[in-house]
């Protein structure tokens, strides 16, 4: 059996690339949502176990202790980490595994596994972010200020990924990511403004 290979997803807030993973993970057998543990209360819908691993902040420290985590970070004061042993577990049974993580954690993997392969999703432009964000009612304009000012932050670190797809329309930014994934095909040459997405960076 062969080994699975192993995605990384990064994107800003409000990009869509916890939607797009979903869809992937639905349209390819082959292919495994890996969940992470957080320290972070559950947004409304969310399931232990399905979405995340919920631990309060002293699981999470025995297990960062105990170097159960390929990569972990705090982001926005909240504690996130993926399990080495439920990762490895998968890529040894042959499945291709999404990991949804920022940045941070990228880096982190890709240090630890350089055979991995990174995608940041980018949006079409800061006025659609600021829009996704509002749209979602879940926070206040001061909240979607502050996730838009580290937005800005977040995406300055595209060019450490080894591709870029940009989320316009659903559909097509999921067949750039397929074709990433069964690697018989190249996604479409990125059309957006980087520098306007990164104004004020």
């Amino acid at each position: 059996m062969n080994k699975g290979r192993l995605f990384i997803f990064s994107a800003a807030s409000g990009t869509g690339k916890t939607s797009l993973a979903k869809a992937l993970v639905e349209r390819l057998p082959d292919l495994a949502f890996s969940v992470s543990h957080t320290t972070r209360a559950p947004r409304p819908g969310e399931q232990h176990g399905v979405h995340y691993y919920f631990v309060n902040q002293q699981q999470f420290d025995e297990m960062v202790a105990a170097d159960r985590f390929l990569e972990h970070a705090n982001v926005f004061g909240n504690s996130y980490g993926t399990s080495r042993a439920a990762t490895e577990n998968l890529l040894r049974q042959g499945k291709n595994i999404i990991l949804d993580i920022d940045w941070q954690g990228a880096r982190a993997i890709k240090e630890k596994m350089p055979e991995s392969v990174s995608v940041f999703i980018l949006p079409p432009s800061r006025v659609v972010l600021e829009e996704r964000l509002t749209n979602r009612g879940q926070d206040t304009p001061e909240v979607i200020a502050r996730r838009m000012r580290e937005a800005v932050s977040e995406m300055s670190h595209y060019q450490e990924f080894d591709h870029m797809v940009v989320n316009d329309d659903f559909e097509t930014a999921l067949k750039d990511l397929q074709a990433i994934i069964r690697g018989d095909g190249t996604p479409r040459p990125v059309q957006v403004d980087i520098q306007a997405l990164l104004a004020g960076a």
